[in-house]
C-alpha cells in the first residue's frame, strides 16, 4: 500500500486519487463506444468504478466492448443506436435508466469522415457526415442532457477534433461538423451551468485508425503531420483516458465550456 506523510498526518494515496477521479456509483453512456477511441474510454470508465452503457451503431462491436468490461468485473450493457434519429437516442436512454436508474456521464463520440475533394463532395455525403458528427451530437445532448438537467447533475463530453479549427485539409465536411460541435458545446455549457450539468469538448489530435491510414495518410501527409506535432508521433487511445476521467469526475466540477486538447502539441505548433 502506497502512503505519503505530511507533518503528523498520513494520507493513503490510492484513496486520495480515487476521491479526486473515481466514478464509483456513476453511470456513463458512451455513444460510438464500439470504435477505436471510445472503446478505450468505455473500459476506463468501468475501471474507475462506473457502470457503462456501451452504445454504437454496430451492435456486435458494442457487445465485444461490453463483454470485455464484464470480463474484468465491470457492470455494462451494449445497445445499438442510429445517432441521426432522436427516437433512437430516446430508446437508448430509456434502456439505460431502466438498467441503471440514472445517468451521470455522456460521451458523444460517433463520427464518420471522407477524404473527398471539395468540388466532388455530393450532397448525400455532406448531409451524411453532418448528420452523424453534428446532428448526432446535438441529439445526444438533447436527449441524455435533458435527463441530466432534470436530475440537476451530469457531465457531457463531446468529441471534437483538431480539425475543428483551423480546419484540416482533405476533411472538408468533417471539419465543418467538428467546428459546429465546439460551438454547440460552448452554447450548452452556458445554458446548463445553473443545472449543474457541465459540457466540455475533448479535442484529440492524430490518433489514426487503419481506415484513416489507408484513406487519409500517405507517406507525404504523415511526414507533414509529424513535423507539425512537437512530440513527433501519433497518439495512443489510452492517452485520452486521463482527460476523460478528469472531465467526468468531481475534480472538474468548475470546468465547463472548455476544449481540452490532447494532441502532442499539434495545436501550438507554428514554425
Amino acid at each position: 500500500m502506497v502512503r505519503s506523510q505530511h507533518g503528523d498526518r498520513r494520507y493513503e494515496l490510492s484513496e486520495y486519487i480515487s476521491g479526486l477521479f473515481g466514478l464509483e456509483g456513476k453511470t456513463a453512456a458512451v455513444i460510438g463506444a464500439g470504435g477505436y477511441l471510445c472503446s478505450e474510454m468505455s473500459k476506463a470508465f468501468s475501471k474507475a468504478g462506473a457502470r457503462v452503457a456501451v452504445i454504437d451503431k454496430n451492435l456486435e462491436n458494442a457487445k465485444k466492448v461490453s463483454e470485455a468490461i464484464r470480463a474484468f468485473g465491470g457492470d455494462s450493457i451494449a445497445l445499438d443506436i442510429d445517432v441521426t434519429q432522436k427516437g433512437s437516442h430516446e430508446k437508448a436512454l430509456e434502456t439505460v435508466l431502466k438498467k441503471f436508474k440514472t445517468i451521470d456521464i455522456l460521451v458523444n463520440g460517433a463520427g464518420i469522415n471522407a477524404p473527398t475533394k471539395f468540388f466532388e463532395i455530393s450532397l448525400q455525403e455532406w448531409e451524411g457526415i453532418i448528420a452523424v458528427c453534428l446532428t448526432g451530437t446535438m441529439l445526444g445532448c438533447q436527449v441524455f442532457g435533458g435527463q441530466m438537467v432534470k436530475e440537476n447533475k451530469g457531465s457531457i463530453i463531446n468529441v471534437s477534433s483538431a480539425s475543428a479549427g483551423p480546419p484540416l485539409s482533405k476533411a472538408f465536411t468533417y471539419s465543418v461538423a467538428k467546428s459546429g460541435v465546439k460551438n454547440l458545446t460552448q452554447n450548452l455549457a452556458r445554458e446548463w451551468a445553473p443545472y449543474n450539468v457541465r459540457v466540455n469538448a475533448l479535442c484529440p489530435g492524430f490518433f489514426p485508425t487503419e481506415w484513416s491510414k489507408n484513406n487519409f495518410i500517405d507517406v507525404h501527409r504523415e511526414k507533414a503531420i509529424l513535423e507539425h506535432t512537437p512530440m513527433k508521433r501519433y497518439g495512443r487511445p489510452e492517452e485520452l483516458v486521463g482527460a476523460v476521467l478528469w472531465l467526468s469526475s468531481e475534480s472538474a466540477s468548475f470546468v465547463t465550456g472548455a476544449e481540452i486538447k490532447v494532441d502532442g502539441g499539434f495545436s501550438c505548433m507554428t514554425i
